[in-house]
């Protein structure tokens, strides 16, 4: 699991492989994560758009900017969490993903940048 707080907001990924909804003979490696976003702070903010980079380990690079997450702008207060999963699919076996969530603070709409933690995204075989 990686964690980061930035402006405190904790950010922790927790990646998955999908094996079975992966095809490995025709380079189709498909990955979860679930993400928790924890309020640390002092103010209610809102999660208002999120920007990826998803790297394969063959040096192709994407991104993939928009509002929310999962189609939801979630608000927290101070102490509340929100998670959620989502998934990714690589054509290579190893890669990794990382980015940038735009929080906005309630009541005077300051907004505010948050880091993604940079996670890996690796197929247990290619461990062995």
């Amino acid at each position: 699991m990686e964690i980061l707080i930035t402006n405190d907001i904790k950010i922790s990924v927790q990646p998955r492989y999908e094996p079975e909804y992966s095809q490995p003979p025709t380079s189709k490696y498909i990955f979860s994560y679930q993400i928790t976003i924890e309020n640390l702070g002092q103010d209610t903010v809102q999660l208002l758009r999120r920007h990826w980079i998803i790297w394969d380990s063959n040096g192709t690079t994407r991104e993939v900017e928009g509002e929310g997450v999962v189609g939801q702008q979630p608000v927290l207060a101070p102490g509340e969490q929100y998670a959620y999963s989502s998934w990714c699919n690589l054509s290579t076996p190893i890669g990794k993903m990382f980015g940038v969530y735009l929080m906005g603070r309630m009541g005077d709409e300051y907004q505010f940048l948050v880091t993604i933690p940079e996670f890996r995204l690796i197929t247990p075989a290619i461990l062995n």
